[in-house]
């Protein structure tokens, strides 16, 4: 199972204004949204929330709307758009999923209710930070 960073996300109320910033000021590429297709928002799946992409030219920034709702919506319990998280990517999301139950560590599989090309988990590090692992689908 390999496993390499992927992007960080930062939430904001304001995502345009913190676009801007990344773009404008601190010279990073904007990324458009449409590389990015987006499962349907539903009143039990999806998020509707603004994002906004960027990137240096290897890592990526998704810029996200905050929603404190997300995880319940879902009946989930970690929310990766209350507060941010950083992401990696895998080739074998259910070998990582077995990784995570080997060692008690508890996760949300939110599998493609985000992102239609991605199978998401997320769970919390030692520290309470929240990570994603995902896999292309």
């Amino acid at each position: 199972m390999k496993l390499e960073f992927h992007h960080i996300n930062f939430v904001s109320q304001d995502v345009d204004r913190l676009h801007d910033f990344y773009t404008g000021v601190l010279g990073l590429d904007d990324i458009p949204i449409e590389n990015f297709p987006r499962s349907e928002d539903t009143k039990d799946r999806g998020y509707s929330g603004k994002i906004r992409f960027a990137t240096d030219g290897q890592m990526q920034m998704h810029l996200a709307e905050k929603d404190l709702g997300v995880a319940f919506k879902h009946g989930e319990t970690i929310n990766p758009v209350e507060r941010g998280h950083i992401a990696f990517r895998t080739d074998d999301i259910a070998a990582f999923m077995k990784l995570l139950d080997d060692n008690g560590i508890p996760y949300s599989d939110y599998g493609t209710a985000f992102a239609k090309e991605w199978h998401q988990v997320f769970f919390h590090d030692p520290e309470g930070n929240v990570i994603e692992v995902h896999q292309a689908v």
